[in-house]
């Protein structure tokens, strides 16, 4: 089965964990993930910029390792990115900011990306939000 799995929680919300369990255990179970999309509260889990505390799961670290080493489509909505400081190269030299905290895996990207996934995959799991 082919899962689109979209991500509206901040890291440190259970539902993030939720998430990044599920997407390793379909990828466990020989199912396939056309694209992680992270809208809403849930860029923050792209920031390289989250630290911690020292007795939690590191979620934002275990999500980029987790892209990387299954090299996964991970696409960071770039309005609600943009609206809560998470920024690329590109989209901090644009706005004149002072540091990027958005690099790789991560890809900015709009909306389509997230509604095309829903197209392409069997199932879109949505994890947080309102």
């Amino acid at each position: 089965m082919k899962f689109a799995i979209a991500l509206f929680a901040a890291p440190h919300a259970p539902s993030s964990r939720r998430a990044l369990r599920f997407a390793q255990a379909a990828l466990d179970g020989g199912h396939e993930i056309v694209r992680l999309f992270f809208y809403q509260d849930g860029v923050h889990s792209a920031s390289s910029n989250v630290v911690s505390a020292q007795d939690e799961l590191d979620l934002p670290a275990e999500w980029r390792a987790f892209v990387q080493d299954q090299q996964l489509d991970a696409v960071v909505c770039i309005a609600a990115a943009l609206r809560r400081g998470v920024l690329n190269e590109e989209e901090t030299q644009r706005y004149n900011r002072s540091a990027a905290n958005l690099e790789a895996p991560w890809e900015l990207s709009g909306l389509g990306q997230l509604h095309e996934a829903a197209q392409t995959a069997d199932r879109l799991v949505c994890f947080g939000g309102p």
